[in-house]
């Protein structure tokens, strides 16, 4: 990506690096969403922060653009966004398979919002694959598969793909469109996919951005109570139970790793999301520069990793645990047992041991 610099300090379009739409394609999708369509917008299997709020935000944009748009999630969202504006509209797949497979097939256009591989739509994706509408991406995540898509909007050095829906709306000319509830959304993605503005959030845009959605009525603290300071008391004694009784700390590999059986999640009644954010209390530790949390589920172990400095934690969850992801956040699975999978990943830190042996400085 080729930087550019600004002439101004306007929060016009002003895209410090060079989106995959050329100037043809930007002027396509004008047009086509100049008049009214059936449009899809999708976001990925087990949606966060930033999936939850890109869909939202991009949603509440389109209906006002006058077209009939359905929001649509592969599997239950976490309890804790719900206070959103338009989660009551989302339809998930899980409960209403066959009304939103019609969905999908009568779609003009259909939105993939924070995924960059059709397979990441997870039990739709096949569907997602066959229907004849165009599919527009709009995803920060490295190594996108754009042959399965037919606009590829994909900035990987960008806070959250959340960020790049609002880079779009004013891409598309529609900036004085934004308002509070596109806003609000806008913001969940920002400062959830920068673990409020801890990592992925050096870049003077970023806050230029968060700036103008302030300025339309976002209020910080209050997102940040809605989003952060809800836990239920068994989401509070399960991330105690992850810290006390289930962190093997591996010294030698300044790795610390957290593991959750499904006793243990039945035990503190798991709900959709109670996971989310362990894995990052580890890297609290000033000897911890790699955090690991593994979750077992049904058919396979969910693997969570999040790094310090420049460890490249989605090289080595693409290299051995089935997936990817940013250079400090990044997921995967294992299909082997819990104690097999902790087995695996003792034997692959040796490898790294070179590469996580530093300490922060300023």
């Amino acid at each position: 990506m080729i930087p550019v610099k600004p002439a101004d300090n306007s929060l016009s379009l002003r895209l410090f690096f060079e989106p995959m739409l050329n100037i043809q394609q930007q002027s396509e999708l004008r047009i086509l969403l100049g008049e009214s369509k059936k449009i899809v917008v999708t976001t990925h299997n087990n949606p966060d922060g930033d999936a939850m709020g890109s869909l939202l935000a991009m949603y509440h944009y389109l209906r006002k653009k006058g077209h009939d748009v359905s929001a649509v999630v592969p599997n239950q969202f976490p309890g804790f966004y719900s206070w959103m504006p338009g989660t009551d509209d989302i339809l998930i797949y899980e409960k209403t398979a066959k009304k939103i497979q019609k969905l999908l097939a009568g779609a003009q256009l259909i939105f993939c919002l924070d995924y960059n591989a059709i397979e990441r739509f997870g039990a739709p994706s096949e569907i997602l694959a066959r229907v004849p509408g165009k599919r527009i991406m709009i995803d920060h995540h490295v190594d996108p598969s754009p042959d399965h898509f037919d606009y590829n909007f994909s900035v990987v050095n960008t806070s959250s793909s959340g960020e790049l829906v609002y880079d779009f709306i004013v891409m598309m000319g529609d900036k004085p469109l934004l308002d509070k509830p596109i806003a609000d959304c806008l913001y969940t993605s920002i400062v959830t996919d920068t673990g409020s503005f801890s990592y992925a959030a050096n870049n003077a845009k970023t806050y230029q951005v968060t700036a103008e959605l302030v300025s339309l009525g976002v209020n910080a603290s209050q997102v940040h109570r809605l989003i952060y300071d809800t836990f239920t008391e068994n989401r509070l004694r399960l991330l105690g139970h992850a810290i006390s009784n289930r962190m093997i700390v591996l010294d030698d590999f300044h790795t610390a790793l957290v593991y959750l059986t499904k006793d243990d999640l039945k035990k503190y009644d798991f709900k959709v999301g109670d996971t989310e954010g362990i894995v990052n209390y580890p890297l609290m530790m000033d000897k911890i520069n790699l955090s690991i949390l593994l979750t077992e589920k049904e058919n396979m172990i969910r693997m969570s990793f999040r790094s310090k400095g420049g460890f490249p934690a989605n090289q080595l969850v693409s290299k051995y645990f089935n997936g990817g992801g940013h250079l400090n956040a990044a997921g995967g699975k294992s299909f082997a047992t819990m104690e097999k999978t902790i087995e695996k990943v003792k034997e692959v830190l040796p490898e790294y041991r070179k590469e996580l042996d530093f300490k922060l400085n300023y």
